[in-house]
């Protein structure tokens, strides 16, 4: 991308102002842009296209993407409620490749590395870009500038506000139903592949154009309770099966094991305790990562020991959040994501556990949302800098491996928490500037490593709060220079060429920052 086609934004960062032949804002600031215009909308249906019978089923993928009318350059779009488990999204890609279909946009809420089939549609030219997490193989391939597009990786608060907008219009969306009915309802509570909630489908049953749910447990009518409703589905087919529903807890969802670790979450805990965010009705989020886990169960204890009871917590659900509920330690579980088969049951079977969809808890773009309502969120990062700015999408080789989630809509909460190793692999953590910029220090309140705490400068009154209690709290620069002498020195410089490969969007749809293309050796 030639440098007459960059601009510095408010980070300081060069961005793109053209992404895919689009225009994009640069980034302005936290809590600047304001949007204007009307919200979209899709095309008007009638139901002169629907059998009064209301049954929509057919009779495979290929002939319901057919019937769609599918055509070359369309955004097709998927969710990621199987996580890893999923098989819905590549059977999808496969048939468009079968209907010789080229230079679609593949649109899902995130990617796992069960996806990297798509890696060939990406080389057949089926997939022109992404505009979604690459998570593992895929954010490899474009790293190394082999995808034809720019990839846009977005928050799921910031994917919902994207299509609200119009900033994306689907043309197709692919909703994998564990249970449905013929008329199109569905949702993930029951059926051999049950997830849980269908929440990140949510946009995309109401936006796209058309609207094709697949199940591998098609029940009769009526479908309840419907988390996808019928009235926007045109299409129903059937799998023999749409995933493997224990992948749902895939990679980062295992509890640590490393004691380095289990320090830093006992520590994150404290920190919650004694600085009084631990208190009768406070609420919290924490993560699916190790460290996350690890820091509720030693939350939990906490809690019981000083007779303390949250509101509500905000899951993704785990079995620690789920126990924390039937125990009476939370009045609600509102859930975003399951992240383990006790979420599902949990959900399917207790009324207080609630699910929600990205519109409630992170767009940004409505009349307010649940993030900043938490007194608490406890999150992981890739690196951190001296000023509090966060990465979550690369590492300091800059390849780009994870996607954001709904990471940079939480950093709205009251407190925000980044329990994180000083180092993996030998390779620091902290560092002067963060190699791709996802989160702006503003916002980022504590890091704890293993070796102490730092709390960002701006926030006095935790500093105040923590004063006396024990805690090892440093300053982030001492931490970073006493890592650094232990790993000899900082991080290289990833070895990048001029080309963006991808960029990040802020949770208002600017442009915060962008990733390079990495060079070969």
């Amino acid at each position: 991308m030639p440098d007459e086609k960059l601009t510095r934004n408010a980070a300081g960062r060069m961005v793109p102002t053209e992404v895919n032949g689009k225009e994009v804002i640069p980034y302005k600031g936290v809590a600047t842009h304001r949007p204007t215009g009307v919200r979209a909308a899709p095309s008007v249906a009638t139901c002169i296209d629907s059998p009064d019978s209301g049954d929509k089923t057919g009779p495979d993928i290929k002939a319901a993407l057919k019937a769609a009318g599918i055509r070359d350059g369309m955004t097709v779009s998927t969710h990621h409620h199987l996580r890893n488990g999923d098989f819905v999204a590549n059977a999808v890609f496969a048939a468009a490749a079968e209907l010789g279909v080229k230079d679609l946009m593949w649109f899902p809420s995130a990617s796992f590395p069960c996806q990297a089939g798509m890696i060939e549609h990406m080389e057949n030219g089926v997939i022109h870009h992404i505009e979604g997490s690459m998570n593992g193989p895929l954010g490899e391939h474009c790293s190394y500038g082999k995808m034809k597009g720019v990839g846009v990786l977005r928050s799921h608060g910031g994917r919902y506000r994207a299509v609200q907008d119009g900033d994306v219009h689907i043309d197709i969306a692919v909703i994998a139903g564990p249970t449905a009915d013929p008329f199109g309802n569905a949702h993930g509570l029951t059926g051999p592949t049950a997830c849980g909630l269908l929440g990140f489908a949510l946009a995309d049953s109401q936006y796209a154009d058309k609207v094709i749910v697949v199940t591998d447990n098609l029940i009769d009518f009526p479908c309840i309770p419907w988390q996808i409703q019928g009235n926007y589905v045109d299409f129903v087919t059937t799998m023999e099966s749409i995933g493997d529903s224990s992948k749902i807890v895939s990679g980062t969802t295992q509890i640590t094991k490393s004691p380095d670790r289990l320090r830093i979450a006992e520590m994150t805990a404290r920190f919650v305790r004694d600085t009084g965010i631990m208190r009768d009705g406070f609420s919290f989020q924490c993560g699916a990562g190790g460290t996350a886990l690890s820091f509720a169960i030693f939350l939990m204890e906490m809690m019981r020991e000083a007779n303390v009871k949250a509101r509500f917590v905000r899951g993704g659900s785990t079995q620690y959040l789920t126990a924390m509920l039937e125990e009476g330690l939370t009045d609600y579980i509102l859930d975003g994501q399951t992240f383990d088969l006790e979420g599902v049951r949990s959900m399917r079977e207790n009324p207080n556990h609630v699910n929600t969809s990205p519109f409630t808890s992170y767009n940004y773009h409505g009349k307010g949302n649940f993030a900043p309502m938490l007194d608490c969120v406890v999150l992981g990062a890739t690196e951190v800098d001296v000023n509090f700015n966060a990465n979550v999408v690369t590492h300091s080789d800059g390849k780009l491996l994870h996607g954001i989630g709904g990471w940079q809509n939480c950093l709205a909460s009251k407190c925000t928490i980044l329990p994180i190793p000083s180092f993996r692999n030998r390779i620091p953590v902290l560092v002067d500037e963060v190699t791709t910029l996802c989160g702006p220090g503003e916002l980022i309140d504590v890091v704890v490593t293993e070796r102490g705490l730092a709390i960002n400068p701006r926030r006095e009154d935790l500093l105040s709060a923590v004063a006396g209690s024990g805690l090892p709290v440093r300053p982030i620069e001492e931490i970073k220079a006493e890592v650094e002498a232990f790993c000899g020195g900082p991080p290289a410089k990833p070895d990048c060429e001029d080309r963006v490969v991808a960029v990040i969007e802020w949770v208002d749809g600017t442009v915060i920052d962008a990733v390079r293309q990495l060079k070969v050796k």
